[in-house]
């Protein structure tokens, strides 16, 4: 694609990183195939070649967002499907986080938009503030009709049904700490605990730390990290995504200097895409820049990490039947497509992978932000999900358990509580008797 910038634009190296990823595009068209938003509505502005388009004009043009541009960038999910199908290498991601924060910086949204969104942005990467956040959703419920029928408030009506109906109590696998290894240890790992996965299901680092220091794997809980700055990077908040970055690179340095890490292990892969990029988001920052590439190179997935160790034999071979829904920032962000579905059928279960895997339809906050067309895609992700027979839904990242929970029939599990497990863990929760009935 030709560019027009001029040198003085260019002299901005958000810009000048900009208009390198618009040169790659070659207006080929391939990414319109896998757009969720695109096969959803069928507009050329809500496929990323006509966002990219959109991109290229405004900032170009050095003018401030309008609303139209607006309206189709907050549209676009951030499942970088795109990106693992354009033959030309346009980081995409890079290009609309840009775009998102050139919004923030220079439209003014409706006001109900703007209180929601500073709400979303204050509540949900603290966990404390977020477990009372649910705790309120439940005097909202009967509210939920009422706030459907008006479309400014469709938002906060797709909270309060998102919203479980009771919350975990916090787990003690969140404090800071160490969790050693039994027998002879084979590794020292970090563990994000996160924000909003260790208040809607706890359990999930739980079972992650309980197999790996049964693997003879120490697990460090470091003082100071928090969340991983997804959910406002997503938004545009750029300052404090980067923030929250340098909270965690700080606090995962201190462990590295302290003891060493082979890896900084992740189990929300929505959270792992965002930390591996975290060399790019500060790399103009000369207090931070190398700390965070030393931080981008050792984080890992928590299938990642344990598809590299030679595991032993399981506990028990479930037999059971897994659809397993890969999620976006797993298969697209994080290229991770092989080492989950590998692991499962290693542990003993029987591993379906529905239609249309490459769809998206939750996106972080996108299906409180866009709750009509992310509906349409849970709807079309779950009917698929169906269609395979499984007994079980196993994936790695919250905001999908959350949102292909909120209307499936099956239970949906997080992969590691399955393979918890199946090498000598405790059944995870909401997994029916009848559905591991064959396990022991």
């Amino acid at each position: 694609m030709q560019t027009n910038f001029s040198a003085a634009q260019l002299a901005d190296p958000h810009v000048a990183e900009s208009e390198k990823i618009l040169r790659k595009c070659v207006h080929c068209g391939f990414c319109t195939a896998t757009c969720p938003t695109y096969v959803t509505l069928g507009n050329e502005l809500d496929s990323p070649r006509g966002r990219i388009y959109l991109i290229k004009d405004m900032l170009e043009n050095g003018r401030p967002a309008d609303t139209e541009i607006v309206t189709h960038i907050d549209r676009c999910l951030s499942c970088l499907a795109c990106m693992t199908t354009c033959p030309s290498g346009v980081n995409y991601m890079h290009l609309v986080d840009h775009a998102r924060a050139h919004i923030e910086q220079t439209y003014r949204r409706p006001l109900l938009d703007r209180l929601t969104r500073a709400m979303l942005a204050f509540v949900l990467p603290y966990p404390g503030r977020f477990r009372a956040a649910l705790k309120l959703a439940q005097l909202g419920r009967p509210l939920i009709g009422l706030l459907e029928k008006l479309p400014t408030l469709k938002p906060l009506a797709a909270m309060l049904k998102l919203a479980p109906s009771s919350t975990p109590p916090a787990s003690p696998i969140a404090s800071p700490g160490v969790h050693a290894g039994q027998g002879t240890k084979r590794g020292r790992v970090a563990i994000l605990t996160g924000c909003a996965q260790s208040v809607l299901d706890p359990a999930i680092n739980e079972a992650a730390v309980s197999l790996l220091t049964r693997l003879g794997v120490e697990v460090v809980v470091p003082e100071g990290e928090g969340c991983c700055g997804a959910l406002v990077h997503h938004m545009g908040r750029e300052d404090q995504a980067l923030a929250s970055a340098r909270q965690n690179v700080d606090a995962w340095t201190r462990a590295i200097d302290q003891g060493g890490l082979d890896t900084i292990i992740i189990t929300a892969s929505g959270c792992g895409t965002t930390i591996k990029d975290y060399g790019f988001m500060l790399r103009l920052d000369p207090a931070y820049a190398e700390k965070a590439a030393r931080v981008s190179a050792v984080a890992k997935d928590i299938t990642e990490y344990l598809a590299a160790l030679d595991l032993p034999e399981p506990v028990r071979k479930p037999g059971t039947i897994v659809a397993y829904h890969s999620a976006c920032s797993m298969q697209h962000g994080q290229k991770i497509t092989r080492q989950p579905k590998e692991l499962l059928a290693k542990a003993g279960f029987v591993v379906r992978e529905p239609r249309e895997g490459h769809l998206c339809g939750s996106a972080g906050t996108y299906n409180i932000l866009q709750p009509d067309i992310s509906a349409k895609l849970r709807d079309r992700k779950v009917k698929n999900i169906e269609a395979t027979g499984a007994e079980i839904v196993a994936t790695g990242n919250i905001g999908c358990i959350t949102q292909i929970a909120s209307a499936a029939k099956l239970p949906v599990v997080h992969t590691i509580k399955l393979l918890d497990w199946a090498y000598g863990g405790p059944k995870p929760d909401g997994v029916s008797e009848n559905s591991l009935g064959g396990a022991e």
